[in-house]
């Protein structure tokens, strides 16, 4: 049904809404009031105060705790005499008011109910084991939607048949005999498991069933650690010999990989699961993920998006329109969280706040809540709203907070939350309580702090046994039945156990390079290419530059903009003179030709946080926006610019997760400055620099960060280089040999536009994909210094480790100073004006894997040289002085030197720059002087 839209909604999606990439969720509307059903809203005016106070307060009396003791007040605002409604025998007309047939039928029929059956009705679906929060929702569509489904088709009254029961059961019962099992044979070992929560189970059988019976091939799924291996072996088919191998010390991966692997709370697996009802069976993705909590959502979401993606260019190089796949059609992302870190960790906010934007939609997000009630915190001391899951309110997600002792209205108020996604295409949240039987983990004392709620644990049935119990009081299931679940599991376990000891090596294919990874290479492997052709021919770049900035007739771009346009042009023709953004575009082009997708994510990347980029262009009078390489190239690949939000945890994990999808797109996130990448630590620290290592998962990641020391102050003048290189595995002894290129992470800090256009091409050249971090410059993107020839970017030139110094005579020269970055250009100017002919400057492009065979051969070309510098612009104890100071003298030994490289540059500093300016330029002038003394 089509709605007209206010004139600053129109607006608001006007701009943008073209270039590529940019995807909002299907729509959907429900029917308004009829104008019978608006009269009898004002008649019964003190009834519909009532119905609206239980369907916005209901929850707040619900029997949602299962051990109680969650603090209730009374709440007057559901009594019916409060509105001055008395009389449970008065009928009233609910039409309009309550909703008790389907959506849109007999919209003017009188629907007469007594008061004591519409509180008796209304009170079963608002005050139940069930409590509904979506009143808080601007949309009126929403809340009529939620209105009339819980009303008129009343879930919690639905009926689930024997083999529905049996099923839930059998999930319960094995979940409870596999950990009572695990605690039996391995004591000692923290687990993790599930006692207390067993109902999450069920639920997401309920959520898996309903995906799929509606069409999703793709669950991509990220969870935290508790209930994980229940999760595991049980609903993800993962094979429990493999479990106890992994337990008992074996290896989960290829051990002559050189991994060291992860510990079995991040264990993975993505089965395909087939479900009654459905077309095609069901892939559940389980991320691994670290031990930080929530960090995986937003990988979760960048991966989901990707696949959402891969799918639709299938169906466009198909012939099938782009509109007949909206995100989240075919593959949804689901999230599980524990009640505390959903509410303390940052992350959790900022990726809720990407879930409606059209970059980076999904199409909506399950988020299930494993709440175990304020452990070990009490909700008093662990959040400030009502419930843990008030932070999704922010963006208007409803709550469905259900009672965890009872699973199947758990699988009922999955199923509502699935259908409330795949309506509108936005977040939901269940909000599942439970409790932990044995606390944080299987070792812990929980009674040291929570001693009265441990005593009512301690003194209950468990889950699986009050269903059972249930089951067998309706007749489902006999004892004996019940038992022989239990006793079969088992025994089936106790197997499993005995074949540990057994198990064969984990063979390579089975981790790796499989679906759209197929053909790619470990990159320690021999048929690993590390140095692919990266250059291009002379006419594909011109072809590429141009379209760059080429746009239709009649399309008027900024006036200050047409000089950027004819500087590019006016350096193509010339050959000479390519600043860093056309190179970059050149890099861009030529891999979308290639068929490779281009991502770049990040605030302002549209134009570049300085202005230089503009690969989006915006009409000055119609705001219509054009990408020039998609329209002007009209190939396979495509470059999406996603202007991100003001996050940067989220947004790097979003393209980081973008990177696991497929080797065929080149995610990159530009800081707007290098110092911002800090917010992102967590992703850097436990994804990026350690993933390949721990869970043989490759990334192309490219992280852009404007890095160098101006006068602009602390906060924006370092990428912190040694904090990225002190996180890499780079070798300290001398090593030329082609393996010692396989370091975790790639650290570049490239000075020409050449060596940047080589780098973006390498990332996708090379049959294995490896995390490149670019302290990317900010004063060299104009600078003509700084500039590239396009033989530079022709066949057989690629990207080079060292840079030697082509202006100097080696013969005369008696100091060599090895630097990196934009300093080269400010020492070169100072060297002309001083005429020190006796200085060469040689620049380490490269820092890990860190050059040794390259840096010598240039060192080794100096002989008459007598002293060697290591000079940067940064602090002594930052930069890339502590990761080269003990490599370069590895270098030198190796050329027979005995003397260590020396250190020229600022002292250590608790800052990376100084905010006074007199200081500023007062430490470069040190610098200079020392540099030629």
């Amino acid at each position: 049904m089509s709605v007209r839209q206010p004139k600053w909604a129109i607006w608001r999606r006007s701009y943008h809404d073209k270039s590529y990439g940019y995807r909002e969720p299907r729509r959907f509307v429900m029917p308004d009031y009829s104008p019978t059903q608006l009269q009898n809203r004002t008649v019964n005016a003190p009834l519909l105060r009532y119905v609206d106070a239980l369907r916005t307060h209901g929850h707040r009396a619900a029997r949602i705790d299962p051990l109680d003791l969650l603090q209730r007040e009374e709440v007057a605002a559901l009594n019916p005499w409060r509105y001055g409604l008395l009389d449970d025998a008065q009928k009233y007309d609910v039409n309009g008011i309550v909703w008790t047939r389907p959506v849109g039928s007999a919209a003017d029929l009188s629907d007469e109910w007594t008061l004591g059956d519409i509180t008796q009705h209304l009170r079963a679906i608002y005050v139940g084991r069930i409590a509904y929060e979506y009143m808080h929702s601007p949309s009126k569509t929403e809340r009529l939607w939620f209105s009339h489904m819980l009303e008129s088709q009343a879930p919690t009254q639905a009926v689930f048949d024997t083999k529905q029961k049996t099923r839930i059961h059998g999930l319960l019962a094995r979940s409870e005999t596999f950990d009572q099992f695990l605690q039996l044979k391995f004591p000692n070992l923290k687990r993790y498991g599930l006692e207390g929560g067993e109902s999450m189970l069920p639920a997401l059988d309920a959520l898996f069933a309903s995906a799929a019976r509606a069409g999703v091939e793709n669950i991509v799924l990220g969870m935290p650690h508790r209930g994980r291996l229940n999760l595991l072996t049980d609903l993800l088919q993962f094979s429990p010999e493999a479990l106890f191998h992994k337990i008992k010390g074996g290896s989960d991966i290829p051990e002559d990989l050189g991994a060291s692997g992860d510990v079995i709370s991040h264990l993975v697996a993505s089965p395909n699961l087939q479900y009654d009802g459905a077309k095609a069976p069901l892939q559940v993705s389980l991320l691994p993920n670290p031990s930080h909590l929530e960090a995986v959502n937003p990988v979760a979401l960048g991966k989901t998006r990707a696949k959402q993606f891969s799918l639709l260019k299938k169906l466009v190089a198909s012939g099938t329109a782009p509109n007949e796949c909206f995100p989240g059609d075919k593959v949804m992302c689901l999230q599980l969280h524990g009640d505390a870190s959903f509410t303390g960790q940052g992350v959790v906010m900022e990726g809720l706040s990407l879930s409606n934007l059209p970059h980076y939609t999904v199409g909506g997000t399950v988020h299930i809540v494993v709440n175990s009630i304020g452990y070990t915190t009490p909700a008093s001391s662990a959040h400030s709203a009502l419930y843990s899951s008030d932070i999704g309110k922010m963006i208007n997600a409803p709550v469905l907070h259900v009672n965890g002792d009872y699973p199947e209205d758990v699988a009922r108020a999955v199923d509502v939350a699935f259908k409330y996604r795949n309506h509108f295409r936005k977040d939901i949240i269940v909000d599942l309580l439970v409790y932990r039987r044995w606390g944080h983990n299987e070792l812990d004392e929980p009674s040291f702090t929570q001693p009265l709620m441990y005593e009512k644990i301690r003194s209950r049935s468990s889950v699986p046994a009050l269903y059972e119990k249930q089951l067998i009081a309706e007749k489902v299931m006999t004892e004996d039945a019940a038992t022989a679940v239990r006793s079969s599991y088992k025994s089936l376990l106790a197997s499993e156990l005995e074949a540990a000891d057994s198990r064969p090596p984990v063979k390579v294919d089975a981790v790796m390079f499989q679906g759209s990874w197929a053909g790619m290479s470990w990159p320690a492997s021999s048929d690993a290419v590390r140095e692919p052709e990266t250059g291009v021919d002379h006419e594909t770049l011109l072809g590429v530059g141009r379209a760059s900035v080429t746009v239709p007739d009649g399309f008027e771009i900024h006036p200050r903009l047409q000089r950027h346009v004819n500087n590019r042009l006016r350096a193509l023709e010339k050959g000479s003179g390519i600043d860093w953004a056309t190179a970059e575009a050149m890099a861009f082009g030529t891999l979308m030709l290639d068929g490779c997708d281009v991502r770049i994510s990040g605030q302002d990347v549209g134009r570049g946080t300085f202005s230089q980029r503009h690969a989006m262009l915006v009409n000055q009078r119609t705001e219509e926006v054009i990408v020039p390489l998609n329209a002007q190239l009209q190939c396979e690949g495509r470059l999406e610019l996603a202007n991100s939000s003001l996050s940067e945890l989220a947004v790097l994990g979003f393209e980081y997760g973008v990177s696991w999808e497929s080797p065929d797109i080149l995610p990159i996130w530009e800081a707007q400055f290098g110092d911002f990448f800090n917010g992102a630590q967590v992703i850097i620290d436990t994804f990026i620099s350690s993933a390949e290592t721990k869970w043989l998962r490759q990334s192309g990641i490219t992280l852009l960060l404007p890095h160098g020391l101006d006068g602009a102050g602390p906060e924006h003048s370092s990428s912190r280089l040694e904090r990225m290189l002190q996180l890499t595995n780079d070798g300290y002894e001398f090593d030329d040999s082609p393996i010692a290129s396989n370091v975790n992470m790639h650290i570049v800090f490239p000075t020409t536009p050449a060596q940047y256009f080589h780098l973006l091409r390498r990332q996708i050249k090379r049959n294995y994909r490896k995390p490149l971090v670019v302290a990317s410059p900010k004063g060299l993107l104009r600078l003509p210094a700084a500039s590239s020839s396009l033989l530079e970017f022709g066949h057989n030139t690629r990207f080079e480790p060292v840079l030697d110094d082509a202006t100097v005579d080696k013969s005369k020269v008696k100091r060599v100073l090895c630097l990196t970055g934009k300093l080269y250009y400010e020492l070169v100017a100072e060297r002309q004006r001083l005429q020190a002919d006796h200085v060469a400057l040689v620049r380490i492009e490269e820092l890990s894997p860190f050059p040794f065979g390259r840096l010598a051969s240039v060192l080794g070309r100096y002989d008459a040289t007598s002293e060697f510098v290591w000079i940067q612009e940064e602090p002594r104890n930052q930069g890339a002085w502590p990761h080269v100071s003990e490599r370069i003298n590895a270098v030198l030994e190796h050329l027979g030197r005995t003397k260590h490289i020396l250190y020229v540059g600022r002292a250590s500093d608790a800052v990376p720059a100084p905010g006074i300016s007199k200081i500023y330029s007062a430490q470069r002038q040190a610098i200079y002087q020392t540099a030629f003394n």
